[in-house]
């Protein structure tokens, strides 16, 4: 499961791009007599795509350009100057320019199209819950059943089971904006991911009016689900409320 970056960490995550391309031209400035500049370029790149491959697009960006100008800066002559006179050298330079960006580019829209296709499961999985309740099914406990399956996968969490007593509330909750509140209190789910030492509550709502509830269990990893995913555990929760205020009326 891909963990979101909160906005500090994808700060950390852009600097150390900029600062881990200098650091490996400056370990390779004993060596610069012995290693062709187009090797280290080589090597360069292999940082670009590390970086890249953490999501944060500028982390990407910044590798790139950081890494063609340390290259420059200690590995081509005249060295310790951003100035570079043989043309070979030119070359090269453009060259990694170009391949850094355009690794950094590609990887970025290659999770972004992870990412879209995600979000069309998500979806999809609400629309099916839709479908299921806008047939009709008297079996309410089959659409519990089918929701709590659905949960379970979408949050990686170990266990799910509903609970029609809402009378007492359970320490932790995921509320109608899939925020997680424990105690009165905002968990950073991204960065420490739902409690593992208490059942969290995600209520079943219709018309206002609350349903039930879902109880998820995490005590055997940490689930680290997303914002998105969490709001779509509260859609899928109302499509139960749903059925079940239908079956309601039927009665």
């Amino acid at each position: 499961m891909r963990v979101h970056l909160s906005e500090p960490a994808r700060a950390v995550v852009v600097a150390g791009a900029a600062v881990v391309p200098a650091l490996v031209c400056a370990a390779l400035v004993p060596f610069r007599m012995r290693i062709e500049n187009t090797n280290a370029a080589l090597a360069l790149v292999l940082v670009v795509v590390a970086a890249a491959a953490t999501g944060v697009r500028w982390a990407g960006i910044v590798a790139a350009l950081s890494g063609t100008v340390c290259w420059a800066f200690f590995l081509t002559q005249p060295y310790q100057q951003i100035t570079i006179t043989d043309r070979a050298d030119i070359e090269t330079a453009v060259l990694l320019t170009l391949v850094t960006l355009a690794v950094a580019e590609i990887l970025w829209g290659r999770r972004q199209q992870a990412r879209a296709s995600q979000q069309q499961d998500y979806l999809g999985g609400v629309l099916r819950t839709a479908g299921i309740v806008a047939a009709g099914s008297s079996h309410t406990e089959g659409v519990i059943e089918h929701v709590a399956d659905q949960l379970v996968e979408l949050l990686g969490i170990d266990d799910c089971y509903f609970d029609s007593d809402t009378r007492d509330a359970a320490p932790a909750a995921i509320v109608r904006d899939g925020t997680v509140v424990r105690r009165g209190r905002d968990l950073e789910v991204e960065r420490y991911g739902l409690p593992t030492d208490c059942e969290i509550e995600l209520r079943v709502h219709h018309d206002g009016i609350t349903r039930g509830r879902f109880l998820l269990v995490a005590s055997t990893r940490v689930a680290r689900p997303s914002v998105a995913q969490r709001q779509v555990a509260v859609a899928l929760a109302d499509q139960v409320g749903a059925a079940l205020a239908t079956h309601n009326r039927s009665w």
